[in-house]
């Protein structure tokens, strides 16, 4: 029997969000979607590291899982997969 594909890229991170900042990711991508409208890219990493006390790392993986464009095409480009 194979062993099942590890995932890769932001979605790697999230098992580890949900641990350390206690929430599942559907949590914080309703959060990051309310503030999409209105701030770009490094203001939600930002807000999310001062308001939830996330790490830059962490904060920057959430917007692509939730759809954020300018994030989703930054990991295209380098080649990680944004699912």
């Amino acid at each position: 029997m194979a062993a099942p594909e590890k995932v890769k890229g932001p979605a790697s991170y999230f098992p580890s969000i949900e641990k350390n900042y206690g929430h599942p990711m559907d949590h914080w991508f309703g959060l990051v979607r309310k503030q999409q409208p209105s701030l770009k890219h490094m203001e939600i990493v930002n807000w999310l590291k001062a308001e939830h006390g996330m790490g830059h790392g962490h904060a920057g993986c959430i917007l692509p899982g939730c759809g954020h464009k300018v994030a989703r095409r930054v990991f295209e480009i380098r080649g990680i997969n944004c699912s």
